[in-house]
């Protein structure tokens, strides 16, 4: 990588750092793209030369803020052991989805979306697709189960279920309890299809 693209790459990072912080404080409608540029170091036309609009810097943002988890879901569907593969897939699934990130991003689509419908749209359109796939495939050739969207529907219900209190503001389960409810969702799902 040049010397020139280094520095675009460096100026884009901050950019989306700034951006982060802002959206997950302030929310987006009060987001001022004048106040992430000042964040981020930048001048306001630098920012809309990288980000000619807010709804694409939201969008871009929120993406940052999944993709380190969406390749790491799909990789415990490697594991030998159904039940292995299963339960490692689920304690990552509600790592993330109880991370401080996840929680903050949606309780602004909540509060949010009466005023900025186009937000919950641009948020549900950068969903994680490979993962999507990869987990009906391993319904569908390690579980034999020919039609598996309403019991993967069903289990990821029982992962979520802990995130209801953390949007509340309940305090937040430890990494124990989180691989504990893994295990006894994943239990009772794999109960349930033998």
């Amino acid at each position: 990588m040049s010397k020139i693209e280094q520095n675009r790459e460096k100026k884009k990072q901050a950019i989306l750092s700034a951006a982060k912080s802002i959206f997950l404080s302030e929310g987006y409608t009060s987001a001022s793209m004048d106040v992430i540029a000042s964040q981020a170091k930048l001048t306001k036309q630098t920012l809309y030369r990288y980000f000619p609009s807010k709804i694409e810097l939201f969008q871009e943002t929120m993406q940052k803020i999944g993709e380190s988890y969406d390749d790491r879901y799909s990789q415990h569907l490697a594991i030998e052991s159904n039940r292995d593969a299963l339960t490692s897939f689920a304690t990552e699934f509600m790592k993330f989805h109880l991370s401080q990130d996840h929680i903050a991003t949606q309780r602004l689509l909540i509060a949010e979306a009466a005023q900025s419908p186009e937000i919950v749209q641009s948020f549900m359109s950068i969903g994680p697709d490979d993962t999507d796939s990869a987990l009906k495939t391993f319904f569908v050739e390690r579980l034999s189960i020919k039609h598996p969207e309403s019991k993967i529907e069903l289990w990821l219900g029982m992962l979520l279920a802990p995130r209801f209190g953390a949007l509340l503001g309940s305090p937040n389960l430890t990494e124990q309890q989180i691989e504990q409810h893994a295990i006894e969702a994943t239990d009772l799902l794999i109960s349930g299809i033998q």
